[in-house]
């Protein structure tokens, strides 16, 4: 197959994935072959350090043309993995999907349909998720949370199974962030997004890559990435503390002239200071998120290191 007709880019991050590489390209490429449009898969292996290369390396043998593989030197995330196929993809339309298989491979057909309509970025939502409650809870508030503060409605950010036309991706290679999230960075810059219901399955092996800390991060970067929001919250919320810290002052003064000097409510005020440092714990954390991102920016490494490329995609 000629690379440059593809119609049809498939983006698959891969890190240590060794148990389910098989399964995902055994659904996967009769789905694409279905379509009947030509397609590429590329799969970006993300540092593994599992025998997912040479399951990778297999698929190219058994589908040369039609497979890709970005091998990074390290581990930079899945967000950077899907980065770097977006640079060398060719195709009209891209889909990303995770290599767990919680996302069925059997939905694709139905985002590129969307695309095909006239939407030109659209996203999945797993509206009956597979997860435990611990993961469901969390996910939940984030989506609210994070929607309110960014301005961007999605309905599950979570969801790595999408689709995005030609022209998005374009846009979104013009980007060099050092951190970013890609579903809410290709919404900024669609013109007709759309999100549809899309499947989801119980993980068979491993645990996910996204431990609690990594989606606490995550999370952050999507709120001060996106929005200056936070910031605002709390200049508003220090205005309105001050303010009431001066009313409890002349409240504590008057009540000195009338009542006399009390020591009851010494603990009452050292509640009030905590809460007080609490806040402004807080807020300098925020602060410092993007003075961080900015020295993050400056710095101008890499984002990702490519060791090889292997395919037609050099």
């Amino acid at each position: 197959m000629n690379p440059s007709a593809a119609y049809l880019s498939v983006v698959v991050p891969v890190y240590n994935e060794e148990a389910t590489l098989e399964r995902l390209f055994g659904r996967l490429y009769p789905v694409l072959k279905n379509i009947g449009k030509p397609f590429e898969i590329i799969f970006v292996d993300d540092g593994s350090v599992d025998r997912s290369m040479d399951i990778l390396r297999d698929f190219l043998n058994r589908c040369p043309g039609e497979v890709v593989i970005i091998e990074f030197n390290g581990n930079f995330g899945q967000h950077m993995a899907i980065m770097s196929a977006f640079e060398k993809c060719r195709g009209e339309i891209i889909i990303t999907i995770d290599a767990d298989l919680q996302n069925p491979p059997e939905e694709i057909p139905k985002l590129v349909k969307s695309i095909e309509a006239g939407f030109d970025a659209v996203g999945g939502y797993r509206k009956q998720r597979r997860d435990s409650l611990f993961r469901k809870i969390p996910s939940w508030a984030v989506n609210k949370i994070t929607s309110r503060i960014t301005g961007i409605e999605l309905k599950d950010y979570g969801c790595m199974l999408r689709a995005y036309h030609r022209r998005i991706i374009e846009n979104i290679n013009k980007c060099h962030e050092t951190t970013t999230f890609i579903p809410a960075l290709a919404h900024s810059f669609a013109s007709n997004p759309t999100e549809v219901e899309v499947g989801h399955e119980e993980r068979l092996t491993g645990e996910s890559k996204y431990t609690l800390y990594k989606l606490i991060r995550l999370n952050f970067d999507l709120m001060t990435g996106f929005s200056v929001v936070p910031l605002q919250i709390f200049t508003f919320l220090g205005f309105i503390i001050a303010m009431l810290s001066v009313a409890f002052g002349i409240f504590l003064a008057v009540r000195r002239i009338i009542v006399g000097p009390e020591a009851e409510g010494l603990f009452t005020l050292f509640d009030i200071l905590f809460f007080l440092i609490g806040i402004l714990m807080f807020s300098v954390g925020i602060m410092g998120e993007y003075v961080g991102r900015i020295y993050q920016e400056v710095r101008r490494r890499p984002r990702f290191v490519i060791r090889k490329i292997y395919g037609y995609g050099k």
